[in-house]
């Protein structure tokens, strides 16, 4: 999804920019290559920068209710600093590198409904102009593919995913939302849990997995949250079925001390944009009852929309 358009701030005759993405997902904390495709206008112009932001669509909870917006969480300077003369072509390639909780949009080449852009910014003789905005494409870290893949096995069907701003308590987080994955929980935890929430917060010397359940209330208790946390190296080869199974059930029987911060929101449906995969494990095609064409609208609007902004 690549859009071409004339730099507003600068009006007709100005330069036009282009940015294509090398092809395939990136994933957290790797890289991500492209080249900055410039055509100039009919006069000469300083290329004072062009920057990338990489954007995500983000929502928050607030005294009024919920919204969404749109949250840009890195910039990158790739170039900048010539001229562009008239009707020059130039490429100017870039690789950059991904923060590591940048949150994953694939599973299985499936979307999950999470929308991420990477936008261009050119500064041209003191004007700004963010010219183009491409879908970003990121799929899991190997940990977190198996752990998404151990669920899948043990009978845990996903629900939704989403991007919500704040922070979550006592974990190293750095980036200023973090990303949730609604999970149904297997017949065997059913009568213990409503709804599991994952979230996993990468970081150079490995990633922590925070769970929170919804749980069910009995006869004389009302259900509560439960939080439990975990951390993993990237590279550790662990029996993953067994071993997200016991997080599980240490969940659902809430062996941990509760209220250790954290998660503050819980139990609401996520942004729609993915149905209940029903029984479905997460491997087995874990987004086999998502409706793909509605991802991909709601993907196309926030790109239409961010173009009219401009």
């Amino acid at each position: 999804m690549v859009f071409k358009r004339l730099l507003g701030s600068l009006g007709v005759g100005g330069p036009t920019v282009d940015t294509v993405l090398d092809p395939g997902p990136a994933r957290p904390g790797g890289s991500l290559a492209g080249q900055v495709h410039l055509k100039g206008g009919d006069a000469d112009f300083d290329i004072e920068h062009i920057t990338l932001e990489l954007v995500a669509r983000v929502e928050a909870e607030h005294d009024g209710g919920e919204s969404e917006g749109v949250v840009v969480f890195e910039r990158f300077t790739v170039g900048g600093g010539f001229r562009l003369a008239a009707g020059e072509q130039r490429g100017v390639p870039f690789n950059v590198t991904l923060p590591w909780e940048t949150p994953i949009t694939e599973l299985y080449g499936q979307p999950l409904g999470i929308v991420l852009g990477v936008r261009t910014e050119l500064a041209v003789a003191g004007a700004k102009d963010k010219g183009d905005l491409d879908q970003l494409t990121v799929a899991p870290l190997p940990v977190q593919e198996a752990i998404l893949e151990a669920l899948g096995q043990l009978g845990v069907g996903f629900r939704s995913a989403d991007l919500e701003y704040g922070r979550i308590g006592g974990t190293g987080q750095q980036l200023p939302f973090y990303q949730e994955i609604e999970l149904t929980p297997a017949p065997q935890y059913a009568h213990q849990v409503n709804q599991i929430e994952l979230t996993f917060l990468a970081s150079p010397g490995g990633m922590e997995v925070v769970l929170e359940a919804d749980r069910r209330g009995g006869l004389f208790s009302s259900g509560r949250d439960a939080l439990t946390r975990f951390t993993v190296g990237h590279h550790d080869v662990r029996d993953w079925n067994a071993e997200v199974d016991g997080w599980i059930r240490q969940l659902a029987e809430h062996r941990t001390a509760y209220g250790q911060g954290g998660h503050h929101h819980s139990g609401r449906p996520g942004m729609g944009t993915a149905v209940a995969a029903g029984a479905a494990g997460v491997a087995a095609g874990v987004v086999g009852g998502m409706v793909a064409a509605e991802v991909v609208d709601e993907i196309g609007d926030f790109f239409e929309g961010e173009e009219e902004e401009g």
